[in-house]
Formats: C-alpha cells, sequence, structure tokens
C-alpha cells in the first residue's frame, strides 16, 4: 500500500521511543518536503480495489432506521424554526431564522442527495420516496437532479463529460460576453447559479432537468424525470397557496430567504469539493482520465460545526469514490483509506466553529480558475487577467 513518507517515517520514529521536539521538526520537515515535490497527476501507485479494501466492511452496511432518524431530526429542527418565526416575527429574530432554516433546507438536500446515491437503504421505494419528499420540498428535482449527478460521479475530473462546476475550454470561454464571465466568477453571483443550472445547465452545455426529452436523459428514464418535476410543480403550486394565506411577504420571510440561503450553501461547497486547494489540481481528458484519477482531484472541507448539521458531506473524496458508502461512515471509511492514499488525500485545513477560513480559498479560486487550454490531456486552470488584476488574484 502507498503511505506517504512523512507517514512512514513517524512510525519508524515510534519504535524506538517517542521523538524529542527536534526530531518532530526534522521529521516534519521532511514529510513536508516530499510534498512539495508530490505530483498530483501522476498515476497512482494503488488501484480503487486498494482503497476498497482498506475501508472496513461495516461502512458499506446501509441501516434504513438509522437514515430515517436523520430525516427526522432535520424535519423536527424545520418545524420547531417555522414555528419560532411565527411567533416571534421580530427583525431581531429573522436573520437568525434565515441562517438556521437556510442551514437545514441545505441538511434535507443532502439526505435526498444521499437517497439518490442509493447510500440512504437498499430499498429504491424507500429511496425514491424519501428523495422525493426531501428534494421537492427545497424545490429540487429528484430524478432529474439525481441522473445528472450520477453523471457528474461518473466522469469526476473530466473536462468535458463531468457535470459539476466543469472547467470551461478556453475557446469556449473566449466566445462567453463580459456580462456571463462576470456573474459567473464575480462573487456573490457564482453562489446563486443553482436554479439556472437546474433549468439551462452551465455554458456550453444544454438541456433542462426538468425536460424529459433532455440530452441529460435515456428515453427509459424520461418517466422518472416526469414524475419528478410533477412533483416540484405540485410544491410550487402548494408555495403559491399558501401565499394567499399567509401573504407572499411573509412566505418570502419564512421560505423564500432560507431556499436563497441554502442555494448558497449548496453553490458554495460543490465548488469548494473541486477547487480551492492551495495547489492547482488537474483536470484530464482522454486516455489519460480514469475513475480513479478524477475521484482523487476532488478536497475535502472542514466546515467546522456544520459538519454534523450537513452530515458530513465535507468528508468528499470517499464519498466521490464510493457513493454507495452511508454519511454516517464516511469519517472512518476516509480514516482508514488515507493509508492507502498517501499524498493522494489533501487534509482539510482545521476550521474554528464556524468556516470563516473557506471564504479566502473561495475568492481565490474564483479569481484565478477561469479556462482551461484547448489541448492536453492533463490540463490545469488558468487566469483571465482580463476579467481580475493581478492585485485582486
Amino acid at each position: 500500500m502507498a503511505v506517504s513518507s512523512g507517514a512512514r517515517l513517524s512510525e519508524s520514529g515510534a519504535e524506538g521511543g517517542e521523538p524529542y521536539a527536534g526530531q518532530c521538526e526534522h521529521l516534519e520537515g521532511i514529510g513536508k518536503r516530499a510534498a512539495d515535490k508530490f505530483d498530483p497527476a501522476a498515476p497512482p501507485p494503488f488501484k480503487i480495489a486498494d482503497i476498497r479494501a482498506a475501508i472496513p466492511p461495516h461502512c458499506w452496511v446501509k441501516d434504513p432506521l438509522r437514515s430515517l432518524s436523520y430525516v427526522a431530526w432535520d424535519l423536527i429542527a424545520v418545524a420547531a424554526l417555522l414555528a419560532a418565526a411565527a411567533y416571534f416575527d421580530s427583525w431581531i429574530f429573522w436573520p437568525i431564522y434565515w441562517a438556521a432554516q437556510g442551514t437545514m433546507f441545505w441538511a434535507l438536500f443532502v439526505l435526498g442527495h444521499d437517497c439518490g446515491h442509493g447510500s440512504f437503504s437498499d430499498s429504491t421505494t424507500l429511496n425514491n420516496v424519501v428523495g422525493h419528499i426531501l428534494h421537492s420540498s427545497i424545490l429540487v428535482p429528484y430524478h432529474g437532479w439525481r441522473i445528472s449527478h450520477r453523471t457528474h460521479h461518473q466522469n469526476h475530473g473530466h473536462v468535458e463529460k463531468d457535470e459539476s462546476w466543469v472547467p470551461l475550454p478556453e475557446n469556449l470561454y473566449k466566445q462567453l460576453d463580459f456580462s456571463t464571465k462576470f456573474l459567473r466568477y464575480k462573487i456573490p453571483f457564482p453562489m446563486f447559479a443553482y436554479p439556472l443550472y437546474l433549468w439551462y445547465r452551465s455554458p456550453g452545455k444544454t438541456g433542462s432537468h426538468f425536460n424529459p426529452d433532455s440530452s441529460l436523459f435515456k428515453p427509459n428514464e424520461r418517466d422518472l424525470v416526469i414524475t419528478s418535476t410533477v412533483c416540484w410543480a405540485a410544491m410550487v403550486a402548494f408555495l403559491l397557496y399558501a401565499s394567499t394565506i399567509v401573504g407572499p411577504t411573509m412566505l418570502f420571510k419564512l421560505y423564500g430567504v432560507p431556499y436563497l440561503i441554502f442555494v448558497v450553501w449548496l453553490d458554495t461547497v460543490t465548488y469548494l469539493h473541486h477547487h480551492g486547494y492551495d495547489k492547482k489540481l488537474p483536470w484530464y481528458r482522454s486516455k489519460e482520465w480514469s475513475y480513479l484519477r478524477g475521484g482523487l482531484t476532488t478536497v475535502d472541507q472542514d466546515y467546522g460545526i456544520f459538519n454534523k448539521i450537513h452530515h458530513d458531506i465535507g468528508t468528499h473524496v470517499i464519498h466521490h469514490l464510493f457513493p454507495q458508502i452511508p454519511h454516517y461512515h464516511l469519517v472512518e471509511a476516509t480514516r482508514e483509506a488515507k493509508r492507502v492514499l498517501g499524498n493522494y488525500y489533501r487534509e482539510p485545513r482545521k476550521s474554528g466553529p464556524v468556516p470563516f477560513h473557506l471564504i479566502p480559498t473561495l475568492l481565490k479560486s474564483l479569481s484565478r480558475d477561469h479556462y482551461v487550454s484547448d489541448n492536453g490531456d492533463i490540463v490545469y486552470y488558468q487566469t483571465d487577467s482580463q476579467l481580475f488584476s493581478s492585485k485582486e488574484i
């Protein structure tokens, strides 16, 4: 199994007793220099089966009652927040409610996402029923998004075939007008992109997550997409009816603002899972791409107190490689898999209670990661110097 040089040295040092402080610093320096020389685009010296074998068998077991318990707790939290907002109806409380409820909408999305992967339970019926309830409640077409997200997982790290936050080839990028580039790369606009993505996908791609005839879907998936679109439309109709009872302003405060915060959570987290590492990571084409090499370009992130609230979605590398692992086993599975991954696993920077450290990371990435070369099978993001000055970068 491949183990980083720093880990090997640490183990050998332990055999002779605890190393003194100077020795620890020396070992850390060797490990850091080895990591600095590491090429993340180099083919890994292990296979995906080696990673799978390192993960304990119980990590693959799906417990539907445990999964449903997370749904119950999240729905109770959503209901309690709604009741508190209606009771207090105060501008002192509203910002607290919006932040908390938007975060809970995001947590519901993650559980629905697990249903789409089949990591919620072994029952397709249970997965689809719960997935539709959770995703429709936050205006996500369950099957439409599930299928496109499956495409993302099957092609992660591939320039042309990936689906989520995929890089634009230079020729396509230069065809975009300035306003499109501005909205795609200037904060805060990219963090509100998800609803538009559902309707129109990304630049250079066509289709809609609501249209059963979209190129996103196979002919035998059209009935599934219709079902999800009908459920989505039913939720829209319910919200319109609710606005006639509580009023449009109150509905916007109760549902509209939390929905927008949920969208910010979704766009920010999904972006940071594939961008923002302090050293540029490769994207692949043609024969250079493989499922394993693409998955190894994903990035884990630490979200502080939100890790458990949003069901450890920041533990993303192992989730990308093995999406069938339930979220409540991801931390343990990652801990064991790191013995195989070595330097191919990038330890996330430790967060405080609130992950403020990710804001500069997000800003830096959006200011420098714009397009990739039209040529080459291993490419890295390049920067549009006309869109961002060197001072901003």
